[in-house]
């Protein structure tokens, strides 16, 4: 063995280089890739503990919520490969995140490497040669707290989405999930569209105009600004924040103005002689924003740099990973000593010394719960690196959030901005006697009018030297101008400037104009609201919320639309089940408690098993309604399906969320274009938003869309009638068929065989191309041609035909399947070109070999070619040796050879996927160590 080895295990491939190049020689750092071990599937349960006390959730809930771990089955050679050089090393340095997932997965390593040399637990917040030798000289040991929160948290999730979800499957839909945050996100979501449903639109008018003195001979000095009619005859003119909801309005004692109200009022100020009544001087002053926690970089990431949460989230993994910013899980923005000298030092040097206070900011979390690390995400190091040098090194996405929290680190240790803000008030005598201004609903007669404009004047930019905060309200789906809780509410927060004036001085008003406005609808969620929303209600945790996010869109509950976040129908139903049927647990209170009660089990100052035992058994609290989850899904009663996937859009229409997609039904007016009675029926447009489903929109659909036969004309070689339908599966052509003549007197058995027997329609799906209101007859011979022969194999004399099938165009040659390019080469591919495709490698299930999408350089490990390719399973990333599809937030677009690098790294460092799992050797269950102390289960691990 050699002498003096230590073995550093760290989470990621990229952590344990970076890590690996300051320690040198004497270390091996190693990736654990992430957790090792988890709860395992109850269906992978080895066949005499499926119907133990593990079988239903791979925790035994009647002794301690026991859990059953397994080690994941791509990690069986990671594993050994750990122990392989656990045994040449004489210490352990387990160097995982300080978070409750690093810790666990610490915790698990332990239990599974069972080591027999000392082990120190090693944290850092940052990856830099300063921080590590710190820790290395700092080590403590493993916080059994935090992993018992951990775990407790693992098994809540477990035990919710295993009860509830399958409740689901039952009512609404096979495949969805339900979760403890993901389910009260997308409430969130789906209540927020409620609202725009409900929403009714009020209409108001104001009136705007330009102004400057007139008393100033220099045209420069008489200067000219905007302002807006504010008061009329000492009554406020409403806006659109005195409208409710529905469109009434709510304000005391406003006047509100209609189109010939306010035109009137324009007439009546032409040539009026304005004054200066009022002119108010305040200083001004703002400070900047405190550096970034996980929750405000993700908010400000996608209103500066639109990026969504999960994108946010795995770049500045990449960027801590490799040494640029500190631990970007956290709930903290206070900085260290260290930190907050490198940022006024680095403020002094690029903006001067006037721009950085005599004081230090110090800023505290607002979360009294806040653990996860305990610094904001800032530069790493004790002497920050500015964007310019780190140019050369990072780019895109990497260097755009480098320099986003640069600047928010420098700019929170800089001086205040000051300046002085001014509101002036101008008034005129509106005189609608006259013959332009007679007949308005104000009455004929002299009304006092009052203008009102604001400006702020910056005489010291401080910290917005460097940078300012964004808001949503500027970036996304802002109402129309003057509407409710738009931009022009804000207005006197922008920056103007005022000319001179003093109380008295005469104004002339230049371009006075009358202007229409309608209340907007409450702005949907985007991914930087919601986050901002589930914060300040305190649910889940901020680290979490970039994969939340990712859950509800992967599981059809939520949709982009540009950064807003739509809801499905789906979501509407899922959300209406929860709610009329576990309320408690979609609550937003009692969801936000259930995270102070896993703090409170990280501090020590609750037991897990306890708590667990109250949510899933129930107790004397009151929570859950009195119930514990277990009864409260066991007396649920009856469930009406129909019911809770129906919501009702008015007028006789409801909207069904079916097997195969939404659809509406005229379910309050039988027979109306159905001569049998039935209801009309119609599908729901993917990229109709359900406010935009009105009564209207649905009429609409239900007459462009038969239900019924639509027929298109007769077969000329068989004469027999050609129709278009809506089925369950999308819109289709056939062919109608007589029925056969049965001889009256054949048994019920024989007519059953003679029917089967007769010749059956055939039937085409319209291509996705096509639409049902538009289909020809020659579009539908055409369909009902295939499949089509495009000729023979000349090696197999096998025939090969062009079809059309659920997965789209393709070829057949006996049991050999190949994809067509598009649906048009079902029509028009020649044998050649079919010979051509079949001579392609085959890449799967009937994938062909297809071109490289784009080539990124040479892989650094392997030093062989690294192209990008498209798959049966999408993009993914190859170096002809090891393939790795990319995630989710991987564009194909700008993926860079250094992410291909990464992703390749980490799938080799994952090993090859074995076809089938060796029979799993159960963990130690942890009931036993729960009962012990803290150090003593340390110690045994």
């Amino acid at each position: 063995m050699s002498a003096g080895r230590k073995l550093v295990i760290v989470e990621s491939p990229a952590k344990a280089r970076t890590i690996a190049g300051y320690l040198g020689e004497g270390y091996d750092v190693e990736a654990s890739v992430g957790h090792i071990r988890d709860l395992p599937q109850p269906s992978e349960l080895p066949a005499d503990m499926k119907k133990g006390p593990f079988g239903k959730f791979a925790v035994d809930v009647d002794n301690g919520f026991a859990p059953y771990y397994v080690v994941d089955s791509d990690k069986k050679k990671k594993v050994s490969e750990l122990k392989r050089l656990l045994k040449d090393s004489d210490e352990l340095f387990l160097a995982t995140d300080e978070d409750r997932e690093g810790e666990a997965i610490a915790w698990h390593l332990l239990q599974e490497l069972k080591p027999k040399v000392p082990v120190k637990r090693m944290v850092f917040h940052e990856i830099t040669r300063e921080a590590i030798q710190r820790a290395l000289e700092n080590t403590r040991e493993l916080d059994t707290r935090m992993v018992d929160a951990q775990e407790t948290r693992r098994i809540l999730d477990r035990l919710y989405g295993y009860e509830v979800s399958p409740v689901l499957w039952r009512k609404v839909r096979q495949g969805l999930s339900a979760g403890r945050v993901q389910s009260v996100a997308t409430r969130m979501v789906v209540e927020r569209e409620r609202e725009r449903m409900a929403f009714r639109t009020a209409e108001y008018w104001d009136v705007a105009g330009t102004f400057a003195r007139t008393e100033v001979p220099d045209d420069a000095a008489r200067g000219s600004f905007g302002a807006k009619l504010v008061q009329v005859d000492g009554k406020r003119v409403a806006s659109g924040r005195d409208f409710d909801d529905r469109g009434v309005l709510t304000g005391a004692d406003v006047r509100h103005l209609d189109e010939a109200s306010a035109t009137a009022l324009v007439a009546g100020l032409d040539g009026a002689e304005f004054t200066v009544r009022s002119l108010e001087t305040k200083p001004y002053s703002r400070k900047p924003a405190a550096p970034f926690t996980t929750s405000t970089l993700q908010q400000e990431a996608g209103r500066k740099l639109r990026l969504g949460s999960r994108q946010t989230m795995r770049t500045a993994q990449s960027l801590y990973e490799n040494g640029y910013i500190t631990y970007m899980r956290t709930d903290s923005p206070v900085l260290s000593a260290q930190a907050i000298d490198a940022a006024r030092r680095q403020a002094a040097e690029l903006y001067g010394a006037e721009y950085v206070p005599d004081k230090a900011r110090v800023y505290a979390s607002k979360s009294k719960s806040a653990q996860e690390a305990h610094e904001a995400i800032r530069p790493a190091g004790d002497h920050f690196r500015t964007p310019a040098q780190v140019a050369r090194e990072l780019s895109g996405d990497q260097f755009r959030l480098y320099e986003l929290i640069w600047k928010r680190t420098v700019a929170s240790q800089m001086a205040d901005s000051r300046g002085s803000t001014a509101s002036v008030r101008l008034a005129a005598t509106a005189r609608l006697s006259t013959p332009a201004a007679s007949g308005s609903p104000l009455g004929d007669r002299d009304l006092d009018a009052v203008f009102a404009a604001s400006g702020t004047v910056i005489t010291f930019r401080g910290f917005m030297a460097a940078y300012e905060e964004g808001r949503d309200a500027d970036r996304y789906e802002e109402p129309a101008a003057g509407s409710k809780g738009s931009g022009d509410d804000k207005a006197e927060e922008r920056e103007s400037r005022l000319p001179q004036m003093a109380e008295g001085d005469a104004l002339a008003a230049d371009d006075l104009t009358a202007d229409g406005h309608r209340t907007s609808p409450p702005p949907r969620y985007t991914e930087a609201s919601l986050v901002k929303a589930l914060e300040e209600r305190g649910i889940g945790r901020p680290s979490t919320y970039a994969a939340t996010i990712s859950v509800i869109q992967d599981r059809g509950y939520v949709t982009g639309r540009g950064q807003a976040l739509v809801p499905s129908w789906l979501a509407f139903a899922v959300t209406r089940l929860l709610e009329e049927n576990f309320g408690s647990l979609v609550d937003y209170d009692f969801t936000a408690e259930m995270e102070q009660d896993l703090d409170e089990i990280a501090a020590g100052d609750r037991d897990r098993v306890e708590w667990l035992t109250e949510f899933y058994f129930g107790a004397a609290s009151g929570k859950t309604e009195g119930l514990g989850l277990r009864d409260l899904v066991a007396n649920l009663g009856d469930i009406d399906a129909r019911e809770v996937n129906s919501i009702d859009i008015g007028d006789g229409i409801t909207l069904r969320v079916g097997r195969y997609g939404p659809y509406i039904e005229e379910t309050g007016v039988q027979a109306v274009g159905a001569e049998d009675g039935t209801p009309r029926r119609a599908s729901v447009p993917e990229d109709l938003a359900p406010d935009e489903l009105t009564v209207a929109k649905a009429r609409e659909l239900l007459e462009t869309q038969p239900d019924g036969d639509i027929v298109l004309g007769e077969d000329p070689v068989t004469g027999t009638p050609i129709v278009a339908r809506n089925g369950r599966y999308g819109p289709y052509v056939t062919e109608v068929l007589r029925e056969p003549e049965l001889d009256p007197a054949l048994s019920a058995a024989a007519k059953k065989r003679a029917l089967a027997a007769a010749p059956k329609p055939r039937t085409g799906s319209l291509l996705k191309s096509m639409q049902l209101q538009t289909i020809t007859l020659d579009d539908a011979l055409r369909l009902l041609s295939l499949p089509r022969v495009v000729g023979t194999d000349p090696e197999s004399g096998v025939e090969i035909t062009a079809q059309n099938g659920r997965y789209g165009p393709y070829l057949k040659r006996g049991t050999d399947s190949r994809t067509l390019p598009t649906e048009e080469a079902m029509f028009d591919v020649t044998l050649e070109e079919a010979l051509a495709i079949y001579a392609q490698p085959k890449r799967g299930r009937g994938v062909s070999a297809t071109a490289p999408l784009r080539e990124l350089g040479e892989d650094p490990v392997s030093k062989k070619p690294v192209v990008l390719k498209e798959g049966r399973f999408g993009a993914y990333v190859t170096d002809g040796e090891t393939n790795a599809t990319l995630r989710k937030e991987d564009a194909v677009e700008t993926i860079t050879p250094e992410r291909a690098a990464e992703l390749l790294a980490e799938k080799r460092a994952r090993g090859p996927v074995k076809k089938k799992a060796p029979v799993r050797k159960a963990a130690a269950p942890r009931k036993a160590a729960a009962k012990a102390p803290a150090k003593a289960r340390a110690t045994k691990a």
